[in-house]
């Protein structure tokens, strides 16, 4: 999809502040005599028995010359050996000496204390927010395409991880309290009592058997229906799931006949928002409450659908 300049200067950003903060623009790394890519291979080595340069190069995305520099410096230091198969006297086999294997356990050591200082800064819900952003990144990048995530109908089970990851989510991520997730959990309790399977519906998302997301449409009245509990999980944000489910939403509410759908959200809920704008929701009114613990701005949005269909 294209990508604006604003979006590019922001990954820039993050990418010149994440590789100042873990020291990689200084010379060597952890205050050892290695570079950092010298670090890696090493990584690389101790996790990966019996691996070949030639798959180092390839994995790694490293000039196969310049990987043979590295690996004959490690070699020169003595922390690694070079072995050739009885196969192929061509492929080399790379294993840590016991003296690279305690130079290896010395960064390692070193590295994770390094990022334990840097996380402890963080308060819990700053915390969790970094490490579930960090997530979303890996999962962002390293995900198949949307379509694979499967959205379906609610089952036995689902409700429940409704309520609790909405909880866990929106405690860790704005600071909102219990009495959120007890409002979920009436919101789902009401669902499922009043369930009109011809008017209503729960979406959940779903990827290998992980619940990633869901969304849920109830009845207002007659002509207006409520959008509700939209969650996309840290794991899958990045992917257009958020929107796939809200078009879900739309356009069943289309076809049961509403005329209106509404939500209610929060001002800062930026993600959610700018999923409401794109989809059509226009903003109609907003208080201020403190229900769930921090002071927020409450918003209702509304979507003409037309007129109702004659039944």
């Amino acid at each position: 999809m294209p990508v604006s300049s604003s979006q590019v200067a922001l990954a820039r950003s993050f990418n010149r502040d994440y590789t100042r903060r873990i020291g990689l623009l200084q010379r060597s790394v952890l205050d050892s005599p290695y570079s950092l890519t010298q670090a890696r291979v090493l990584y690389e080595i101790a996790h990966r028995r019996g691996v070949a340069a030639t798959e180092l190069a390839q994995e790694l995305h490293l000039d196969p010359g310049y990987l043979s520099r590295v690996l004959k410096r490690l070699t020169a230091d003595r922390l690694l050996v070079q072995r050739a198969t009885a196969s192929d006297a061509r492929r080399r086999h790379l294993q840590l000496t016991p003296t690279g294997r305690q130079c290896f356990a010395q960064l390692n050591r070193k590295s994770q204390q390094q990022i334990a200082q840097m996380l402890s800064q963080l308060d819990e819900p700053r915390l969790h927010a970094a490490l579930d952003a960090m997530q979303a990144i890996l999962a962002a990048f390293n995900a198949g395409p949307a379509a694979s995530d499967v959205l379906r109908s609610h089952r036995a089970g689902d409700l429940g991880w409704v309520v609790a990851r909405h909880g866990e989510l929106y405690f860790h991520e704005y600071g909102f309290d219990q009495r959120f997730e007890a409002l979920v959990a009436r919101v789902v309790a009401d669902f499922i009592t009043n369930f009109d399977p011809q008017r209503e519906r729960c979406w959940i998302a779903e990827r290998d058997g992980q619940r990633l997301g869901c969304i849920f449409l109830v009845a207002k009245n007659r002509t207006t229906a409520k959008l509700r509990l939209l969650l996309v999980d840290p794991a899958a944000r990045g992917c257009g799931l958020g929107g796939r489910l809200v078009g879900e939403c739309i356009e069943f509410a289309r076809a049961a006949r509403y005329r209106r759908l509404e939500l209610w959200t929060q001002k800062n809920l930026a993600a959610a928002r700018h999923l409401y704008l794109r989809a059509g929701f226009k903003k109609i009114s907003q208080e201020l409450h403190d229900r769930f613990g921090p002071q927020l701005v409450g918003e209702t949005w509304s979507l003409e659908l037309g007129s109702v269909a004659p039944i």
